[in-house]
């Protein structure tokens, strides 16, 4: 592998002259810095990237942590970052840690002693003493869907009112049995969404029709079982409320096999709306956050903090987005 040396002499050059050069330090005659250039690339010379960012205290990466890629609103939220810190001149690290706290933590672990100058997380909620120290070592750290540390800032969509929103919605189609397949509420999402469920549920003076299952809260699984016991408990069902997408698809599957039609007798609705849901031969109706421009909102504060000079770090914020409803053929 060739080295600064290696060019200096190809170039016939001090090393210090191609260092300056490569690095843009300071002035190098344009004819000699040519002759630089072209003697690294006849060499395949490849400034070390680590020590680069050793040197000038910045790595120009950010790293971000999510529960889950696959068929989620996350992989849209990634969309969003990742373009705005390729526009910003940053690389992206993705971790995806299927909502197990012990891998979280090892992602964190891993972020925090490699190559990130900050990070954003859709975390669990069982490390946020790390996310704390990481934060106070001077890494930047954003939460983003799930705000489950006041101490750090944050990105989230209003849940109690997107689920307060489907249940008027809902009743206004005519239905009065509304079943909610959730999620566990110590999560914030799935704690916000039953909260706002409840609380219309109680105003308009009908029945909470509430589902569980042991299958992992953002699976199919896990929404076909949920509506299966909702059918199985309310004779009467007439609407299910989905925190999720993939619990919506599984909701539906469950009402294919019993052969009940989807919106004349029951209608579905997601809480969390993902592209997908349109491309349904049953296109799903769901409440829509927006998610590419939190993702982008997302990475620009943090890399605004991770490029604020050190006595002017911008202070914890706690934005919160609204959802908006699409509705569809499921409705």
């Amino acid at each position: 592998m060739a080295t600064l040396k290696d060019v200096a002499r190809l170039a016939c050059v001090d090393v210090s002259t191609v260092s300056r050069a490569l690095n843009n330090t300071s002035y190098v005659h344009p004819d000699t810095k040519k002759r630089i250039y072209a003697a690294a690339k006849e060499l395949g010379y490849h400034p070390n990237a680590m020590a680069q960012a050793l040197r000038q205290g910045r790595r120009h990466t950010i790293g971000v942590v999510v529960p889950r890629l696959h068929l989620t609103i996350f992989s849209e939220l990634l969309q969003g970052i990742e373009e705005q810190a390729r526009q910003l001149g940053y690389a992206t690290l993705i971790c995806n840690t299927e909502d197990q706290p012990q891998t979280e933590k090892e992602c964190l672990n891993r972020l925090r002693n490699g190559f990130v100058d900050g990070i954003i997380i859709a975390g669990t909620g069982y490390n946020n003493r790390l996310l704390r120290d990481i934060q106070a070592s001077g890494i930047a750290v954003i939460q983003l869907i799930r705000r489950q540390e006041k101490r750090i800032s944050s990105i989230v969509a209003d849940y109690e009112a997107c689920g307060s929103d489907a249940v008027h919605f809902l009743y206004r189609k005519g239905c009065r049995e509304i079943g909610l397949i959730n999620g566990t509420l110590e999560l914030a999402p799935y704690k916000g969404r039953h909260d706002g469920y409840c609380k219309a549920i109680k105003k308009l003076g009908l029945a909470e029709n509430l589902s569980q299952s042991d299958y992992p809260v953002n699976s199919f699984e896990h929404g076909y079982e949920c509506a299966n016991q909702l059918l199985d408990d309310v004779p009467r069902l007439d609407a299910i409320m989905a925190a999720i997408d993939i619990q919506g698809l599984g909701a539906i599957r469950a009402l294919t096999e019993r052969k009940i039609r989807v919106p004349e007798e029951v209608k579905v609705i997601s809480l969390t709306g993902h592209a997908v849901g349109a491309m349904l031969e049953t296109s799903m109706t769901s409440m829509e956050m927006p998610a590419h421009e939190m993702g982008v909102r997302a990475a620009q504060m943090l890399i605004d903090a991770v490029d604020a000079p050190s006595g002017e770090k911008p202070s914890v914020q706690h934005l919160t987005f609204a959802t908006v409803l699409a509705e569809r053929e499921s409705t």
